[in-house]
């Protein structure tokens, strides 16, 4: 409960900033806004020639598409300017303010500020997905409902810890750039059908950077039902890669020499 009260008075401090600054808040709105058109677009585009990719028609491809940006846009609103914030305050000493709260580092250090253009348009991408599931004839039920949410819960904190993991490297390199644009690189893959990949390409992106999985195993779920396989494959694969952020923080957070040096 303490952690929850420290994290509801950032989200406060965070939102009575945007509002200072509300030109800002709309025009990233609007980009954002304006980058989750041009997906939906390029799959209107797409099926004008084809019926099918790899057995996914149009609206299942858009509620596939529409769930991986539902998770991206929970990820930006959570946890994205705190993170990268991290790398430039472990190379400028400024880092040294989270290591004097008493609290857990990692939880102060990348959940200090949230973003509410991202929850704006998250509540787009839900619309993405529950137009779709129209579209299909879908009538989920509580459980189907409840299980979509944890593996879409799942399927952020795979993110969050891939960005942990990878923004945490500034410990021994002094310098993350290019953190940012591979990030947006590995989730172009998750708003594609699991069969669209080859052997070594599914292996890479499916099993060894679940990629794919973060999208997919809660699209397959409204689509097909629950499937034990998936479900398990990416709770697993949650609290995996969760464990291993951990861990590469924390031994990073021993690196860490502070300002004063």
């Amino acid at each position: 409960m303490n952690y929850l009260r420290i994290w509801l008075a950032c989200a406060r401090y965070s939102v009575v900033r945007t509002l200072m600054f509300r030109g800002d808040f709309f025009v990233w709105a609007l980009v954002e806004l304006f980058w989750m058109s041009v997906n939906l677009f390029t799959i209107s585009v797409i099926y004008q020639h084809t019926d099918t990719i790899a057995g996914w028609n149009q609206h299942e491809m858009t509620l596939l598409v529409g769930t991986a940006m539902l998770i991206q846009r929970f990820l930006m609103g959570f946890f994205w300017s705190s993170i990268f914030e991290m790398g430039r305050n472990v190379r400028s000493g400024h880092f040294d303010f989270f290591l004097a709260q008493p609290g857990n580092v990692m939880f102060m250090a990348t959940t200090r500020k949230i973003d509410p253009d991202g929850f704006i348009n998250s509540f787009v991408a839900l619309g993405v997905v529950i137009w779709s599931a129209h579209q299909l004839g879908l009538h989920p039920g509580a459980a189907d409902l409840a299980l979509y949410a944890l593996m879409v819960g799942c399927g952020l904190i795979i993110h969050y810890s891939i960005l942990v993991i990878s923004v945490s490297s500034v410990f021994w390199l002094t310098n993350a750039q290019g953190v940012e644009g591979g990030y947006f690189t590995l989730t172009e893959f998750a708003r594609l059908p699991k069969e669209a990949f080859g052997r070594i390409t599914g292996f890479i992106f499916v099993w060894l950077l679940p990629a794919v999985v973060v999208s997919n195993a809660p699209a397959r779920l409204l689509l097909h039902g629950f499937e034990p396989w998936w479900a398990a494959g990416i709770v697993a694969a949650a609290a995996g890669w969760f464990v291993v952020a951990v861990w590469v923080f924390h031994r990073g957070l021993r690196r860490y020499a502070s300002a004063s040096s």
